[in-house]
């Protein structure tokens, strides 16, 4: 029996990247299924552009890259570790040379530890902001200058909720960083709109991942995830595929007016006050 995410990985999209390089950070999945990073990854090579799929681990880089070419995407799998400034910069470089170009770069990236503030010491608070937010500085500086000189290119990344209110539940070096994020996006998408380049995040909610069900499961106990699903004005959390129809979207020309914007994808839930 086909589950409803294999269903959707399935799902026909508009060939809207067409020709298109793209290249995701943290396309990889914690474990079976579909995380973000993934379905974004599948969503794009199906709308037509070669996907690079990297991710920290080789062998989810590989599974990532081995299931979306399986569904006919064209797809190469990398392994970075986004803290490795200098490897990131090589990465994205590689793949602009050889390639020939660097259309879309998506950073999926996402580190944080679940718990009161208090439990998070300096050095986790500082690898979490290194991870969350210098690393897409690093990364966005290494592919704009190619972008800039095609005079086109599009820099998405992956914030959360969390980045814009209490979650429901502590997570304050995860939020307070991707709150940073977001204004870099903003920033980056005001310094190179001249040169035809925009700049989006797309903003999930409570969304059922694999590292949902290890983290938060393993944190609070498996009664989490129905008091997720009950804070959701919607009645559920969302999955994957949700968060990466927004990203193409904004990945395609469709999109071409939108720049320095948050997407949010999350059933309503920003839109309360629920406690979970």
């Amino acid at each position: 029996m086909v589950s409803d995410a294999e269903a959707r990985a399935r799902e026909a999209v508009p060939r809207d990247l067409e020709g298109r390089v793209a290249l995701v950070l943290g396309a990889g999945s914690i474990g079976p299924g579909w995380g973000i990073g993934k379905a974004i990854a599948c969503r794009y090579a199906a709308a037509g552009a070669l996907v690079v799929a990297a991710d920290r681990e080789r062998g989810a880089a590989g599974e990532a890259a081995a299931e979306i070419a399986a569904l006919g995407g064209r797809v190469e799998a990398e392994a970075v570790d986004v803290l490795d400034d200098a490897a990131l910069v090589d990465l994205v470089r590689a793949v602009e040379a050889r390639h020939g170009r660097l259309d879309l770069l998506h950073c999926n990236v996402g580190l944080g530890k679940a718990g009161p503030g208090a439990e998070t010491s300096a050095a986790e608070f500082r690898r979490f902001a290194e991870a969350n937010l210098t690393s897409v500085h690093v990364a966005a500086q290494a592919a704009l200058p190619g972008m800039r000189a095609r005079g086109a290119g599009v820099i998405l990344a992956t914030s959360t909720v969390a980045s814009l209110r209490e979650p429901g539940y502590p997570h304050l070096a995860y939020g307070a960083t991707k709150a940073g994020l977001n204004h870099l996006i903003r920033l980056i998408a005001v310094e190179e709109a001249p040169h035809g380049i925009r700049a989006n995040l797309v903003v999930p909610g409570l969304i059922d991942t694999p590292r949902i069900a290890r983290t938060l499961a393993g944190a609070y106990g498996e009664e989490m995830r129905a008091r997720r699903a009950a804070q959701v004005p919607m009645g559920r959390m969302g999955e994957a595929f949700d968060v990466a129809d927004a990203a193409l979207f904004l990945a395609s020309d469709r999109a071409r007016y939108v720049t320095g914007a948050e997407l949010v994808v999350d059933g309503g839930l920003t839109a309360t006050v629920r406690g979970g």
